[in-house]
């Protein structure tokens, strides 16, 4: 018998440094300090330390996105960061953020390969990155195939996959894992995906011949692995939070027994020296800025829940004040680190928003309205989990729906009301979002563009007085 250990990063969002994060104890949640690069870094060196020649590590994607210093740079601050993690393969999602021909650009300068089975030139037909590899441990062959979120060229903006196009992925896998079983000669398979717990459970169950499944995109905290179909799952949270590692009993090609522990990352992690001063060589020119505070919220702000959240309600009230508009829309992002009730930093705005895209308002008629919600609510909850294509609900101010989830598709609204008033489905109405996020192009018409980027939006709101943005029901499963 021989052992192998697989640690997971997954949706770390560009979280260089310790953050708040929210933790669940049987009551209300907490806030506690969590994350950071240098700390992860402790932690697979321990692990390598431990069992030298024995050990893997792997990022699922949505890395080189999500916080100020990292979009700013287009994902390039933290390739040498990443270069230190030392990991043995990653695939992708919010990485294509930059476009395409960017995100090659940084993936070359990593120590290790990008891999998608799923992402194809729309020009030549090719791979646009490897399917696959193999990772050699001590004893064991182990091969490695990566699935890149097949979500990037169809709910996202054009610019993402500019030339190139992506699959699901799942009718390429069996051939990759024939290929590395039989030609390579691999003693396991691994699937590091992007596509979300809902899809990779089907995804298992649907394909034979995959040991490990580590899963990304949907920022489950899976304390214990879910086995289907003789594949083991796990995931690993999101922001660097958490670090999953799961530990590999193996036998003639075969799992014969594991263990798992979802590691918490937190204060009590010793940060590595030489990834604490790289993380500090990233920060050092912005600190001065993102640590201004720009006002006080009463209410603490996250997005962890699923129809409605308190940061998303903060930057709609935000949208709404500055346009006048009677209601307001933004998508249903995950990520984000959590804001304690108390001050507001810079930071945290650009936390919320990193992209920082202009205000837009649009008019909208009353049953547009209804079927831009109705297709979104499908998108999130769709009995296909292949047909699931987004975050959580879209966000909403100013109108109050009432669904059942539970329902087929078109027909999950029970009632609709703006403003208090019973949606009519000939009114137009206002609605402010932030441009490209929110409201689809396809819905609508008199699109305008402030000149107004969304952080001073937020800034302005702020400058007002401590804000309040506690759940208000917009959207109420009944």
């Amino acid at each position: 018998m021989t052992d192998l250990t697989l640690l997971q990063m997954n949706d770390s969002h560009g979280y260089l440094e310790p953050h708040q994060e929210l933790f669940y104890a049987g009551g209300p949640p907490v806030y506690r300090t969590a994350g950071g690069y240098a700390r992860i870094a402790t932690l697979l060196e321990e692990a390598r330390d431990e069992r030298p020649g024995r050990v893997l590590a792997f990022d699922c994607g949505d890395t080189i996105h999500g916080t100020y210093p990292v979009v700013q740079s287009e994902g390039e601050a933290l390739v040498p960061i990443l270069n230190a993690l030392a990991f043995d393969a990653m695939t992708a999602h919010w990485e294509f953020a930059y476009g395409p021909e960017q995100f090659k650009s940084v993936a070359g300068r990593l120590d290790y390969p990008v891999l998608a089975d799923n992402c194809y030139d729309d020009v030549t037909g090719d791979l646009v990155f490897p399917p696959h590899t193999v990772c050699e441990t001590d004893d064991l062959m182990v091969g490695v195939i990566g699935i890149a979120a097949t979500i990037v060229d169809k709910v996202m903006p054009e610019s993402f996959s500019k030339g190139i196009r992506f699959s699901l992925g799942n009718a390429e896998l069996p051939g990759h894992i024939t290929h590395l079983r039989e030609e390579e000669g691999v003693d396991l398979v691994v699937v590091i995906s992007h596509l979300g717990f809902p899809q990779e459970v089907r995804l298992a169950r649907e394909t034979d011949g995959i040991d490990v499944l580590l899963s990304g995109h949907t920022h489950n905290r899976l304390f214990e692995p879910v086995v289907v179909n003789e594949t083991i799952i796990i995931q690993s949270g999101c922001h660097g939070s958490f670090l999953g590692r799961l530990g590999l009993t193996v036998e003639n090609r075969r799992v014969k027994g594991f263990d798992h522990d979802l590691i918490v990352v937190g204060e009590e992690v010793r940060p590595h020296p030489e990834v604490e001063e790289m993380v500090e060589v990233v920060m050092e020119p912005h600190r001065e800025y993102l640590s201004r505070v720009v006002g006080e919220t009463r209410t603490g702000l996250n997005r962890n829940t699923v129809l409605e959240a308190t940061m998303d309600n903060f930057l709609l009230q935000a949208l709404i004040d500055v346009t006048g508009a009677e209601m307001a829309f933004s998508n249903g992002w995950r990520y984000g680190a959590p804001v304690p009730p108390g001050p507001v930093t810079q930071n945290d705005l650009w936390n919320i928003i990193p992209v920082n895209p202009p205000v837009s308002t649009v008019e909208i008629i009353g049953r547009e309205l209804r079927a831009m919600m109705e297709e979104n609510m499908e998108r999130t909850f769709s009995r296909d989990p292949y047909q699931q294509m987004g975050g959580y609900v879209k966000r909403c101010m100013g109108v109050n729906l009432y669904c059942r989830v539970e329902n087929p598709a078109g027909y999950r609204i029970q009632e609709f009301f703006v403003g208090g008033r019973r949606l009519d489905p000939d009114a137009v109405y206002r609605a402010a979002f932030v441009t490209g996020q929110g409201v689809p192009p396809k819905y609508g018409r008199n699109r305008e563009n402030l000149d107004l980027p969304a952080i001073e939006a937020l800034e302005r709101y702020l400058s007002k007085g401590p804000v309040s943005a506690e759940l208000r029901g917009s959207v109420t499963a009944i």
